[in-house]
């Protein structure tokens, strides 16, 4: 079965660290794009980091120098490591793929995703 399972989420205290998980199941996400997505209650999904080929990293403005996006091959899975994290940060985050390499701003759009998994909150709060 093709999918994308997020794990990681949780509670924590503002200025505090979680590390998300995206497990892929059924394909290799080596020839794939990989980006991070959250929505918080009442907003738009937003875009907050990319990876195509190559492992080039792209971030949203609002998460540059806190949070950090990488992939291990060898266990088919990207990691969003988010540091000092914010109240603002709270948002149900979501992983997505596209065999397409996205330039640009273009990275930032959902529609340019194929597959998404099924989410996990993460809340900052005190």
């Amino acid at each position: 079965q093709v999918q994308l399972v997020e794990s990681g989420g949780g509670s924590v205290q503002p200025g505090g660290s979680l590390r998300l998980s995206c497990a892929a199941s059924g394909f290799t996400l080596d020839y794939y794009s990989i980006a991070w997505f959250r929505q918080a209650p009442g907003k738009e999904r937003e875009g907050v980091s990319y990876m195509r080929g190559g492992n080039i990293p792209y971030y949203a403005d609002s998460v540059k120098g806190r949070f950090t996006i990488s992939r291990d091959n060898a266990k088919n899975t990207v990691y969003l490591q988010m540091n000092s994290l914010k109240p603002e940060d709270t948002a149900v985050y979501y992983c997505a793929t596209t065999r397409r390499l996205l330039f640009g701003s273009d990275w930032r759009n959902d529609a340019n995703y194929s597959l998404w998994g099924q989410g996990t909150q993460v809340t900052v709060s005190s």
